[in-house]
Formats: structure tokens, sequence, C-alpha cells
């Protein structure tokens, strides 16, 4: 029985594992044999370099330029979904009826096409949209939504941010349900106010949720790639370059396979350590607060 059970478990258990070793650890093995290699993705012959792609690509403008966008985005995305996500959770929780009908409709966002998503935010933010006629109409003037690095970056922000936010607020959802009501009247026959039950119970209670929330939105930040690729190309003036969009620039348009594959293994590199650094310092902050 104890063997008919495991043969089970792996069998249910093998469509994840076939789709991990195909599109995983094979493109991972084949990354790692690469990054030695000078390679244009068609020659048969592949010309040994050593560590020469990882000095180029550590004196290169380019990969700093991903490096810092990576940083700047996180620093706009994750505070920003974080509130968005808990404030949409909020108010879905305390409806009185159909949670399950807006909690399906904030969802709906991650589910778009991410390159369709764009396509309609590049139509409405072109110079002869209605949008942007209107804006003149009122204002005098319209900014240069694509073609400032500052508002380029802040479009891609925002769509981001409400593409993930309605995801993050079903975690959020579902740590505010585990909240046990008795706290909340216990608090209340105690004479606490709404402000201070969400400070002193909602918040330290949603720990667990923040934690997953801050962990996948930072990862997240490391693979930008859709949104950057159909409205700006990287631009303007390099603003909104991410790694995605240099692995791909190297690999396939530049046929440098190994080069490619190099900066993708430091792009994994920075994503592994950010993790790791920001996990540490969420772990020490949760410990001292009573969280393992």
């Amino acid at each position: 029985m104890r063997l008919q059970g495991e043969a089970r478990g792996w069998l249910l258990a093998s469509p994840y594992i076939v789709s991990a070793i195909l599109f995983f650890l094979f493109p991972l093995g084949w990354s790692l044999s690469l990054i030695l290699f000078d390679w244009n993705l068609i020659s048969p012959v592949r010309t040994y370099v050593g560590l020469g792609n990882f000095r180029e690509a550590f004196t290169s403008a380019r990969v700093f330029q991903a490096f810092f966008n990576t940083y700047k985005f996180m620093a706009i995305i994750v505070p920003a979904v974080l509130v968005l996500s808990l404030v949409l959770a909020l108010i879905v929780h305390h409806l009185p009826r159909l949670k399950q009908f807006y909690a399906v409709g904030f969802f709906l966002p991650y589910l778009a096409s991410g390159v369709a998503v764009s396509l309609v935010v590049r139509g409405i933010l072109s110079y002869d949209s209605a949008f942007n006629e209107l804006l003149r109409s009122l204002f005098g003037t319209s900014p240069r939504w694509l073609r400032d690095p500052f508002w380029a970056t802040l479009v891609i922000s925002a769509m981001i941010v409400w593409k993930l936010s309605g995801y993050y607020a079903l975690i959020f959802l579902a740590g505010l349900q585990g909240i046990p009501r008795e706290l909340y009247e216990a608090a209340a026959l105690d004479g606490a106010g709404s402000f201070t039950q969400f400070r002193k119970i909602t918040l330290p209670l949603l720990y667990p949720a923040f934690y997953t929330v801050l962990v996948l939105a930072i990862g997240l930040c490391f693979g930008i790639f859709t949104e950057p690729y159909v409205l700006t190309g990287g631009g303007p003036r390099f603003a909104t370059h991410t790694w995605q969009l240099e692995i791909y620039y190297q690999a396939f348009e530049r046929f440098r396979a190994g080069y490619g594959a190099t900066v993708a293994v430091l792009n994994a590199l920075a994503t592994f350590v950010s993790i790791l650094i920001i996990r540490r310092v969420v772990e020490a902050w949760g410990a001292r607060r009573g969280f393992r």
C-alpha cells in the first residue's frame, strides 16, 4: 500500500516534474553551457572566450542601466502594489454581499494579455489621441508620455501595478478571512476604534500575506519585459531598459547567445541576492514581533 501511495504521488506530480525539466532545468543547463562561449545561434562552431562575457557584462553601460532601472521600478511598484492590493482586499472583505464577484473582477487584469494592454495604452497615450487632445484643450499642453524618461517609467509602473494589484489582493483577502472575528469584538469592548483595530490587529496578523506579496512583487521587478518592449523599446535614453530587454537584445537581435546567457545568469544572481537580503530583513522584523 505504501508503494502504491508513493507511485500515485509521483504520477500526480509527474506533469509538473516533466515541465520543470523541459522548461526550467534543461534551458538552465543549456544557458550555463553557453556563458563561456561566443556563439551566434547559427554557426556549428562555438568560440571559447572564457570569462570574457563576464568581463564585458561588468563593464557594460547597458547592463548597469538595466540593474539600476530594476531597483527604480522596484521602488515604485512594490510600495504601490502593496498599498493598492491591501486597499482592494479590505474593500472586498467588508462588502456585505457578492464578495466573490468583486474578487474575480479585480483579478481579471492579471489574466489580460500584456501585449494587448500595452497596445491599448500606447494608443491612448499617442500624441493625437482623444485623451491628449482633451489635456491640451484644458491645460494647453500634454506630457510626452512615452518620450520622457520620468513619464515613461511612471506609465509602465502604473500598468504593472494595475495588472498585479487584483491578484495580490486575493492573497490579502485570504489573510483577512483568516483573522478571528473575536479579536475585533474583544478590542471593541476595550474601547479600541477602527483605526486602532486595523493597526494593532489587522496589520500584524497580515504579516504572512505581506511577506508573500513582497517576495512575489520583488521577483517580478526583475522580469519586466512586455510593457517596455511594446511601449518604449527600453527608451527613452534607456530609462526603461530592463534585464529581460538586454537579454533579448543580445541573444535574439545581435545573435550573441553566450553573452545573452551571461546577462541572464547575472540577472538570476541579482534576483536571488536581492530577494534573500529583503527576506532576511523582513523575517528579522517579523521575528521581533513574534512571527516565525
